[in-house]
């Protein structure tokens, strides 16, 4: 093998994370390239057009959690990245009296001083347990056995953030809560229902779980670390901007990306990846491998079960990653109307989630393939702020909606409209009239965002993020580290830790990973 060759990499997949893994690697003197099966990169943080005239993020619809590291390594902002103005989370009230959820300020008619205060204490108090667990998100999650000597010190840093970080009182409260459900938690804290409602949605949206579910508390610690990264935002453009801006560093740092090339198989020799073939018939050799696409494609379609131990590939056949969110997308003739709230108000991150006992009995029917008769909406109208994305005077809307599960008792073909049509009613007892405004729309369910996104089980984070699929069992034990069972092949997408998010997280560790084992050299 040549000296250039030995150092080529191919990427599966221009995701988030794949253009981050290959701009850090490329910048270091490696020769890669992406090779993208849609015919624009970015995967689920992409801009789309779904109706004439009509553009909106495509899954991820709201910006935050994207690593300031990954930012000044990759110079972003030089590469056209621009985030929008931040954003509140407003807890829609049918009465007229919405919950603002800041920062770390609540307000609204309905609250009492009382939660007000607990608000801002609880917000500082979990913010500090997510900022405990940064040694452990910007590394490879160290292994409990076997420990080299960059796990000992991931894990000492963790126990210095955790002791001397939090001090001993809140050391010990994390001890206790960190494992439990966040229903219990917010009902020791709190009073007000849509207050709890909204902060239960945040710990479980986008999983399979209800806020009665042990470890949504760590679920919702994850979502924190990520507000600690950057807050919410509205990107101008839509979520496509950032993916192109990941696309210019990636160029100007050497890579190459092939868009229209889908992977059919990742070439194994002697235990050893040594490249891929596209589904046209075309074989292209490396020295490395790495896939941006979630575990069971890489390995169960991918690599193929009879490179794999038997023991391995029932890991990743059983772990957890079906779907429960899907996406509508509306495009309407005028500005929605919703009592209480001003134009600017509604440009903020709009939430359907009255108090707990709704959240808990929208997860209910998906735990019987049903999907959610009263869902729980995630609504962004991102036209206010860029009129760009529809025409003038026109909107449009995006929610992601929970619960939709992927195995639905019924097909999801004879149940879309019927679906979209009960989280327009759900939307309509907040803004009366939308009905008659909507001019188009898209349901994705994740059957949809499957075929689409080339996600097995249409979920968003490539896997369930619960304690035994997280840090070092991410996403299974063999494959936790970014390296495979198969030499040469490793990990860069939301699948490995930290998971899912548009983080850049997975995509540097996994280059911090390959960097320091020296691979391909």
């Amino acid at each position: 093998m040549t000296s250039a060759a030995s150092k080529s990499v191919i990427i599966v997949g221009a995701g988030h994370n794949g253009l981050v893994c290959a701009t850090y690697l490329a910048l270091s003197g490696r020769k890669v390239q992406i090779l993208e099966a849609r015919d624009a990169v970015g995967g689920g943080a992409a801009t789309c057009s779904f109706a004439k005239g009509y553009k909106v993020s495509g899954l991820a619809h709201i910006l935050y959690a994207l690593s300031p590291r990954v930012c000044a390594d990759l110079k972003l902002e030089d590469a056209g990245l621009k985030r929008g103005e931040t954003i509140d989370t407003i807890a829609l009230d049918r009465e007229g009296q919405h919950l603002t959820l800041g920062f770390d300020e609540a307000a609204g008619a309905g609250l009492s001083p009382q939660d007000s205060e607990a608000y801002t204490a609880f917000m500082q108090e979990f913010r500090n347990y997510a900022s405990a667990l940064e040694p452990l998100m910007m590394n490879k999650p160290p292994r409990l056995k076997d420990m080299d000597r960059k796990d000992l010190f991931t894990l000492g840093k963790i126990g210095w953030k955790l002791r001397f970080g939090l001090g001993t009182k809140s050391m010990r409260e994390f001890l206790r809560v960190g494992g439990i459900n966040i229903y219990d938690v917010l009902n020791e804290v709190f009073d007000n229902a849509p207050l709890k409602g909204a902060i239960a949605a945040d710990a479980v949206i986008g999983h399979h779980m209800g806020p009665r579910t042990p470890s949504t508390v760590l679920t919702y610690l994850t979502r924190l670390w990520g507000e600690t990264q950057s807050r919410q935002s509205l990107p101008p453009g839509g979520m496509g901007q950032v993916a192109q801006a990941l696309f210019e560093a990636a160029t100007r740092a050497g890579v190459v990306v092939r868009t229209g090339a889908r992977v059919q198989k990742i070439l194994v020799n002697d235990g050893k990846a040594c490249g891929v073939q596209l589904q046209s018939g075309e074989q292209l050799d490396a020295a490395i491998v790495i896939s941006n696409a979630d575990a069971r494609i890489t390995f169960l379609d991918l690599v193929g079960t009879s490179e794999l131990d038997a023991m391995f590939a029932q890991r990743i056949h059983t772990s957890r990653a079906r779907g429960n969110v899907a996406k509508l997308h509306l495009a309407l003739d005028s500005l929605p109307q919703v009592p209480g709230l001003s134009p600017q108000q509604l440009g903020q991150r709009l939430l359907i989630a009255p108090d707990m006992r709704y959240v808990e009995h929208a997860f209910n029917h998906a735990k019987y393939g049903e999907y959610s008769e009263h869902p729980v909406l995630e609504i962004t109208i991102p036209s206010i702020a860029d009129p760009s994305l529809a025409p003038v005077g026109h909107h449009v809307m995006s929610i992601s909606a929970a619960f939709a599960p992927y195995s639905l008792k019924q097909d999801w073909a004879q149940h879309r409209d019927l679906f979209s049509d009960k989280i327009i009613a759900e939307v309509e007892q907040y803004a009366p009239g939308l009905s008659a405004q909507i001019l188009a729309r898209e349901l994705l369910t994740p059957v949809d965002i499957e075929a689409q996104y080339n996600i097995s089980g249409g979920h968003w984070h490539h896997g369930e993020m619960t304690i035994d699929q997280s840090f070092m069992m991410r996403p299974v034990h063999g494959a936790a580290q970014y390296d495979t069972p198969i030499a040469g092949l490793f990990l860069c997408g939301a699948a490995a830790h930290p998971g899912g998010g548009v983080t850049g997280v997975p995509g540097h560790n996994a280059a911090q990973r390959i960097l320091a084992m020296g691979a391909g050299l």
